[in-house]
């Protein structure tokens, strides 16, 4: 059974998770809020990859700074730009000061329709839901009922659509297309708030049918 640890951190309290694979203790880190690193030394813990649901600035602003301390590579949907980490919003909006430069490794957006993401022994669904950014991706793992969402969907909600190159229509297709065919009883970690299920959310009635 995967070991799941999470970490909450910056000025949009965003959600970063360590899985570990007890079968070869190998560690994948899903995106890298502000402090996360600090917590990865306070623990011990040496990630090999990372996994990134989207770019915007909450989600990516230490990546620059895992790479150097762990030398990981970098998973994303698309290659790294302004449009995507909204960094010129956020330094206005007094939201940080700068992100340091990064670059993905992996582009998931080249991959076969289909074809399963392999790191650490594990595989991984990739499921493109945009609306929230251009490039949110969900990581889902069937075999242990769980998926990483990003803020595609959290619990009692869903991700923004008003920040720049959002879409509410998008998302909303995105999620009864992608989430809701998921097993109910799947097991939602998003990048904001507390876990939740795919059942749960579909009860709440807050995407549009």
């Amino acid at each position: 059974m995967l070991e799941i640890s999470s970490f909450c951190g910056g000025f949009c309290s965003t959600n970063g998770y360590l899985v570990r694979n007890p079968g070869n203790g190998q560690e994948i880190l899903v995106d890298a809020p502000l402090g996360i690193l600090d917590w990865m030394k306070e623990t011990g813990v040496r990630p090999g990859a990372l996994l990134l649901t989207h770019q915007h600035f909450d989600h990516v602003e230490e990546v620059a700074m895992i790479v150097q301390e762990f030398g990981v590579k970098v998973y994303g949907w698309s290659p790294v730009s302004e449009q995507l980490t909204l960094e010129k919003w956020a330094v206005e909006a007094g939201a940080i000061e700068r992100i340091e430069t990064f670059s993905i490794d992996c582009l998931l957006e080249e991959m076969e329709e289909g074809e399963l993401l392999k790191v650490a022994e594990l595989s991984f669904e990739l499921l493109h839901v945009p609306g929230h950014s251009p490039d949110s991706v969900c990581f889902y793992l069937s075999d242990s009922e769980l998926v990483f969402v990003g803020d595609v969907l959290m619990s009692g909600g869903y991700g923004r659509t008003d920040l720049p190159h959002g879409n509410a229509s998008e998302l909303f297709q995105g999620i009864r297309e992608k989430m809701w065919t998921l097993p109910e009883g799947t097991h939602v970690l998003s990048g904001h708030g507390p876990p939740t299920t795919i059942e749960v959310e579909k009860a709440n009635g807050l995407i549009p049918v």
